[in-house]
């Protein structure tokens, strides 16, 4: 959609706001409003000005003016405002410069396509991640000087099974059995459906939903794989959708990756090819009908598997999910249909167009722009460099005994090991200066500053639990 045609599809659906979105460093969507007749032709090569300095992980004081450019092909109706309100996605530039900016995730996105052409394997990355979350009923956490807690709820958790709720009806899902149950079990139904539509309507190709592995409302809406930026633009709507939706129906949903002690966490597994000419690259005769280059690519996600977990793994939470024996990889290898492997390589289909890897590490508090991002240069160093994969295994790593387990290598333990290990392992992620010094180098920073750090010096509820009468 070019900028005249937003002009008059605004026009048209009598639309008088219009929303201009972007995303911070961490990876929160961030937003501001104008009337629609401020809105012109020129808006989309001037841009409108905006305070840089009180978003997170941006500029300096003395440095805050910047700019947001509206993307026209973006455009979309929000489903949820009051007034009739256009959303736009937006880029950063610098105003005086007219740079894009390098901390703008977005633009660290559409580097990473310009380099993947640039070295001449492929021409479009798709992307098809499958997000899981949660939706609750009732949601309570604070933390004081003196006092620490958090409380969830959902009226079809296995803990509610006792509960007077006059009635209760039971069907309650039992923990770790939550996967495809029917209503009434399945108590989300209609309103995944109703987040379906929303998504479908504004704009996102959709391909089914279904109730996840936990008690306690876990759900999933499958996404139709698209090239990075758009993926990566279609998760930000997603997202909102989901909350929307939840909201409005007086629930709340979270993408948190392990808000549930002792059953399965969200994540966000994520598929992935590389294309050239209309042509699978990933397609081909090795291993689980994987191609050459295909088998380097998922080489490239293990070597770089440590340090990608910073990015694509990005709060304290995260390593919380991913432990033994919750549908979560722990170590770093790759299989065929084996999902306890951080590669798989899915089956569902012998057709060569369908031919991809699923790398299932990540989870939803990413960066979308930022992981996707991530995920393509270290396939992209792994193509360049032909690194070798080793051996599949095809074996359940959780029935593994300790002796085949040690000498297997694994992801982070915490958060803090995988910065570390980002600081020792980002060379390939600067190449094309797709992640520059200054982003890598703030992520490391704000992230062990406002999030390690921030756990590290606070007491745990289980703490008292464990030590109150030493």
């Amino acid at each position: 959609m070019t900028p005249k045609e937003v002009l008059a599809w605004i026009r048209q659906e009598a639309v008088r706001a219009v929303d201009l979105r972007f995303m911070d460093f961490p990876g929160s969507w961030k937003h501001f409003t104008i009337p629609s007749e401020r809105l012109d032709e020129a808006s989309f090569e001037d841009g409108f000005g905006f305070d840089a300095s009180s978003v997170r992980g941006w500029q300096q004081i003395n440095e805050s003016d910047m700019l947001v450019l509206p993307v026209s092909e973006s455009a979309f109706i929000d489903p949820f405002r009051q007034e009739r309100t256009l959303n736009m996605f937006c880029n950063i530039l610098d105003p005086i410069t007219r740079e894009d900016y390098t901390r703008d995730p977005r633009n660290v996105a559409r580097k990473a396509e310009v380099y993947m052409r640039s070295t001449g394997i492929a021409d479009t990355a798709f992307f098809g991640p499958e997000l899981e979350f949660f939706v609750f009923d009732d949601v309570r956490f604070d933390q004081t000087r003196n006092s620490a807690f958090y409380y969830l709820d959902s009226n079809e958790g296995q803990w509610n099974t006792g509960k007077s709720q006059e009635p209760n009806l039971g069907h309650k899902i039992r923990y770790r059995e939550g996967y495809f149950p029917c209503p009434p079990s399945d108590s989300h139904h209609d309103l995944r459906s109703e987040m379906m539509r929303c998504m479908i309507d504004s704009g996102i190709q959709v391909e089914g939903h279904h109730h996840e592995v936990a008690s306690g409302g876990q759900g999933e809406i499958d996404l139709r794989y698209d090239s990075l930026v758009r993926m990566a633009d279609a998760v930000l709507k997603y997202k909102y959708i989901v909350k929307s939706v939840a909201h409005k129906n007086g629930k709340t949903a979270t993408f948190m990756p392990k808000p549930i002690y002792e059953d399965n966490g969200s994540g966000m597994h994520v598929h992935a090819s590389l294309w050239q000419d209309g042509r699978n690259l990933f397609a081909g005769s090795s291993y689980a009908g994987i191609s050459e280059l295909g088998m380097h690519a998922i080489g490239g996600l293990l070597k770089h598997a440590r340090a990608l977990s910073a990015i694509t793994n990005p709060t304290t939470n995260s390593y919380k999910r991913l432990v033994p024996g919750f549908d979560a990889p722990t170590t770093i290898s790759y299989s065929s249909r084996n999902r306890s492997a951080a590669v798989r390589i899915p089956v569902y289909s012998a057709r060569p167009q369908a031919r991809r890897i699923e790398y299932r590490c990540p989870d939803g508090s990413a960066n979308p722009y930022l992981a996707f991002s991530a995920m393509l240069m270290a396939m992209l160093d792994g193509v360049i460099n032909r690194i070798d994969p080793g051996e599949p295994l095809d074996r359940n790593i959780y029935d593994l005994g300790p002796e085949v387990l040690k000498g297997l290598p694994g992801l982070p333990l915490s958060l803090e090991e995988a910065l570390l290990a980002l600081e020792v392992d980002h060379d390939f992620l600067m190449r094309g200066d797709v992640f520059t010094e200054d982003v890598l180098s703030t992520w490391i920073r704000d992230k062990r500053e406002q999030e390690v750090n921030a756990i590290r010096t606070r007491p745990h509820p289980f703490e008292f639990h464990l030590y109150y009468d030493v």
